[in-house]
């Protein structure tokens, strides 16, 4: 590989750093046999069907209803949908269309909004058909009658394990996790909450973009990184949970479950961070990003056991296969931390503040936090405008309503299972074994170099591989040498000395490709150290039938029983007993007289 000063590099995103390694990946692959294998990205390669059937025919559906009222075939132009009967007017028109795709989802969509949420069924109908022609301005502006209570009652099932806290959320649709972030960042600050210069708290690994936003002119946020470590299995120690008892920490921001460890936060560390909260921190505001959620069974988020604290942010992007799309929603309880600070701040900025909104509201007091939210993204002045387009709130309906008929989880177990199949296959590729994790989400995972070297072969090989490495060798070999394109974990905060690996975007049958890749790296690294130290590495020789193939095939027996109660978690752990202090995935092959191949 050719000299690269990987010193221009370290400040930058890993995000940017991958187009680089991307355009590396693609020369190697034009001069080898290998397929260019693109892991970096997140963009699942699955899409949900049902709900998109739904949307695409109920859209054919909305046209006929324009055409009653007024219909210009020549010109092209129709009127607007009518309300009254509306209903029963799409009953007959699913029967006479029963054998297109969709036509069941809708009739069942219909009748469970009816039934099970209690809707009037004019009125639900009519908002899909208004809002998918799109021929009105969202009202209310933070979000749809109906689509929020479809969405509420989705959260409460994908962040709350169906065991909601006492009260409601008021939600705000938007344009995906990432517009979520830019609203409440603007708000907060607008509203005197948090002021440039303040200290706040980043749970680390975390989201790339989330450090640098904190970091940007406009925020200068002083960050404390609150760290879950591989050696504490990605979970808060006590001692980093006590960083938080800082009174100049002001709000505590994460990613749950973790980007780019896929590890949610354990019942046990949830508790202790509760209790912390509860009995040490009752002012401390939490900011959660909990995208990941869903692939993780019984998933409880910060949000459903201290609702009060809590700013919630969920997108539809990775569980739906939607990212194109941009569907996300602010969630904040309607007793809530935010609205208090805001009434305890001084007479001046309460004054300011008055002014601010006074434009939207004749009693900006009484303004609710969430509704600043909202005016704030369309910088107060444009809020009768504010809001998600229409057509995007009708998809965001459908697909919550699409998970909140499949009682039995189908959905949820086949996406679950194919990030199973290539972790599993991924380990087998290193090879290593699967030790059961069920805060595991498998939507990533993290390959720490240093975290594996130092437990099974030594602090002498980790020395001399901060010594003699840098970080980023790591991503660009994989690229230049297999035309691999992964991460470097260092961007994520991270250990400096890993990668992460999407499961999401690639067929099942390369992972155990990119497996042998890290472990081809991670052997040449051995090889330079025993030839410059003169020491010897030992040889461990993978387990003959490895668990992660007893795990799969054991869970696939276990669901053709159709007893199958959770997907297999896993988080990698050695193929060889720890006594043997070898790093199996840094395998170094010797023939009969012990001389390297």
């Amino acid at each position: 590989m050719a000299a690269i000063d990987y010193r221009e590099y370290e400040k930058m995103s890993p995000f940017e750093i991958k187009d680089g390694l991307l355009k590396l990946a693609k020369q190697s692959a034009q001069k080898s046999a290998h397929a260019l294998l693109n892991a970096g990205r997140g963009n699942p390669n699955w899409v949900a069907t049902a709900p998109r059937e739904g949307f695409f025919l109920f859209g054919q559906f909305a046209l006929t209803e324009c055409r009653r009222s007024m219909d210009d075939p020549k010109a092209g132009l129709a009127g607007m949908p009518q309300m009254r009967g509306i209903a029963g007017r799409l009953e007959a028109w699913l029967e006479k269309h029963a054998d297109m795709p969709g036509a069941s989802f809708l009739s069942h969509m219909v009748q469970h909004g009816v039934t099970v949420l209690g809707f009037d069924a004019d009125a639900f109908v009519f908002e899909l058909t208004d809002s998918i022609i799109g021929d009105n301005y969202p009202v209310p502006d933070r979000m749809l009658v109906h689509a929020e209570q479809v969405a509420h009652r989705y959260l409460m099932w994908a962040l709350c394990g169906d065991k909601p806290p006492a009260g409601k959320f008021d939600l705000y649709a938007v344009e995906g996790g990432t517009a979520a972030m830019c609203y409440i960042f603007k708000s907060l600050m607008a509203n005197r909450i948090l002021k440039k210069g303040d200290t706040i708290a980043i749970g680390t690994p975390i989201f790339t973009p989330y450090i640098e936003i904190a970091e940007l002119e406009d925020y200068a946020f002083h960050a404390v990184h609150i760290k879950a470590t591989q050696e504490h299995r990605f979970q808060y120690s006590d001692e980093e949970i006590q960083k938080l008892e800082d009174p100049k920490i002001k709000a505590f921001f994460v990613v749950n479950p973790g980007n780019p460890t896929s590890m949610a936060i354990d019942a046990t560390t949830l508790d202790k961070l509760v209790n912390f909260v509860k009995t040490k921190r009752p002012d401390l505001i939490l900011l959660t990003d909990d995208v990941y959620g869903t692939f993780v069974n019984g998933f409880r988020s910060l949000m459903a056991e201290l609702p009060h604290n809590t700013i919630g942010v969920y997108s539809y992007s990775k569980y739906f296969g939607c990212t194109g799309w941009r569907l996300g929603v602010i969630a904040l309880h309607e007793d809530n931390i935010l609205d208090k600070l805001i009434g305890k701040l001084p007479a001046k900025e309460l004054t300011a503040l008055d002014h601010r909104y006074s434009s939207i509201t004749l009693e900006p007091r009484k303004l609710k936090m969430i509704d600043r939210i909202v005016a704030d993204s369309r910088d107060v002045a444009l809020n009768h405008t504010a809001g998600l387009s229409l057509p995007q709130q009708v998809m965001m309906t459908m697909f919550s309503m699409s998970e909140l008929m499949d009682s039995e989880k189908i959905y949820q177990k086949a996406c679950m299972e194919i990030c199973n199949r290539r972790v599993d296959s991924l380990l087998e590729g290193l090879p290593l074994d699967l030790q059961p994790n069920p805060s595991f989400a498998g939507y990533y995972g993290t390959i720490d170099f240093e975290f594996w070297l130092r437990r099974y072969v030594g602090e002498d090989m980790v020395a001399w591989l901060k010594e003699n490495v840098h970080p980023l060798d790591l991503v660009y070999r994989l690229a230049e040498d297999h035309s691999i394109v992964l991460l470097n974990g260092g961007g994520f905060e991270a250990p400096n000395w890993s990668v992460r690996v999407s499961f999401a975007n690639l067929a099942d049958d390369v992972y155990d490709d990119i497996g042998r890749a890290v472990r081809a790296v991670g052997r040449g690294y051995v090889d330079r150290f025993e030839a410059q130290t003169q020491k010897t590495v030992p040889l461990v020789k993978p387990a003959a039938k490895s668990a992660a193939k007893s795990a799969v095939k054991a869970a696939a027996k276990s669901e053709a029983k159709a007893t199958a109660k959770s997907e297999v978690k896993s988080e990698a752990k050695p193929a060889a007993k720890a006594e043997a202090k070898p790093a199996a995935k840094l395998e170094v092959k010797r023939d009969k007289k012990g001389k390297k191949k």
